[in-house]
């Protein structure tokens, strides 16, 4: 596993030369447009519903005394609350949105990387892509969820409050390598089999995942990254698939 995750971290560098040496740059400015908003519209959401969840918390505090401070605090768990949810979710709406413009790159490398022919433009197989991507990234958002939610539950516990957040790092880096994987092994795999790939090669989806979510953190890492993270999980992919075939 530790040999996946470093895999899966190093690739980036490998898939920033290939972008340059194919000339994929164009394939970065429609992922940072769509990363861009959507940033923007969960930040403004955020910010939006701060009060109302903060004077939905102000309004079960019985005491006059302190009511300022406490309605201030309120305001800001508010916004961080609608925060910490929407970037819970933030990575998978991303690969959601980019699914149409990260599956034709994927291919592109694919080919440069195997030789194999393009399978040409298919609007019906567009849309295949698109449902099963909506299909893989909704099961992970719930599957994510829930161990998230279950791990800070357990950072209740004083025992287990030192271990919960890099386990919850690293769940989130999981589902975010899944889904950088899945434009390459959709053309490959079934759901299932898919599902089952993910299992079998936990450290690469986390080593991918891991890169993909600090990326997201930075101040401007978030344009290029599900282009990064598209790319450097497919050249990781056709290893994989490769070596099982041969």
């Amino acid at each position: 596993m530790v040999k996946g995750f470093l895999d899966g971290m190093t690739a980036y560098g490998k898939a920033l030369s290939l972008i340059s040496e194919l000339r994929l740059w164009n394939y970065l400015i429609i992922p940072a447009a769509l990363s861009l908003l959507l940033g923007a519209g969960i930040f403004a959401t955020a910010w939006g519903l701060s009060d109302n969840i903060g004077a939905l918390l102000i309004s079960v505090y019985p005491w006059e005394w302190g009511a300022a401070v406490v309605a201030k605090i309120a305001e800001i768990t508010g916004g961080l609350l609608v925060g910490i949810i929407g970037l819970l979710l933030y990575k998978n709406l991303t690969i959601i949105l980019v699914g149409p413009f990260m599956s034709p790159l994927s291919e592109k490398v694919e080919m440069a990387l195997t030789g194999t022919p393009a399978s040409g433009f298919s609007l019906a197989q567009m849309i295949s892509d698109f449902v099963r991507g909506l299909r893989i990234a909704l099961r992970n958002i719930i599957r994510e969820i829930f161990y998230t939610l279950l791990l800070l539950l357990l950072s209740l516990f004083p025992v287990f409050a030192p271990f919960t957040t890099v386990l919850i790092f690293l769940v989130q880096a999981f589902y975010a390598g899944f889904g950088n994987f899945d434009f390459y092994l959709e053309r490959h795999l079934r759901v299932r089999e898919s599902v089952a790939f993910a299992r079998q090669n936990k450290g690469l989806m986390m080593g991918n995942g891991a890169v993909f979510l600090l990326l997201l953190l930075t101040g401007i890492g978030f344009l290029f990254a599900p282009t990064l993270g598209a790319v450097a999980a497919t050249m990781e992919g056709v290893k994989k698939i490769s070596r099982q075939a041969a």
